[in-house]
């Protein structure tokens, strides 16, 4: 397995878990919050796709489709503390860019070397790690990291554990 295979499969189990955890909730329930403070999973999948398609973009510029009209200034920091419906997309949306995004950067990956991802980060991604390749290793990570919180609410439901 090369480096972009390796790549690709590690998007496998992220990308099952999320949609796992959304299929049978409502919209409502999208818009709870695990605790007082926290986001809701609305607006964290939001923050999610723009995250991804900012990380994404950079390794891979002018390959991955821009993300709908105005679907970035609906998941800043400060819409976050809104529970107006609304104000955010629909999960079918969701998951109906989420599929477009993945696909073009699965595309991208296909035509990338291991050279390419080994190309250092720009100093501002650093924290990520030192080449290219770590910045979309950390896609689907983060995508777990928030994935916890919302095994919390699926328990807070009354919903059995998925895994």
């Amino acid at each position: 397995m090369q480096g972009t295979e390796a790549l690709k499969a590690a998007f496998h189990t992220p990308d099952l878990a999320w949609k796992m955890y959304l299929e049978d909730m409502t919209e409502e329930e999208l818009l709870r919050r695990p605790c007082e403070g926290a986001n809701h999973i609305k607006w964290q999948i939001g923050h999610l796709m723009c995250s991804d398609h900012r990380m994404a973009s950079l390794v891979f510029p002018d390959q991955i489709p821009d993300l709908p009209d105005g679907f970035q200034d609906r998941y800043t920091k400060e819409s976050a503390k809104s529970d107006d419906p609304q104000a955010f997309d629909s999960k079918a949306e969701f998951i109906r860019i989420s599929e477009e995004q993945r696909s073009a950067l699965f595309a991208a990956l296909d035509k990338a070397t291991d050279s390419d991802l080994d190309k250092p980060t720009p100093e501002e991604w650093q924290f990520f790690g030192p080449t290219m390749g770590y910045v979309i290793a950390m896609i689907p990570n983060h995508w777990m990291m928030h994935a916890g919180q919302w095994a919390v609410i699926r328990r807070q439901l009354g919903r059995e554990p998925l895994f």
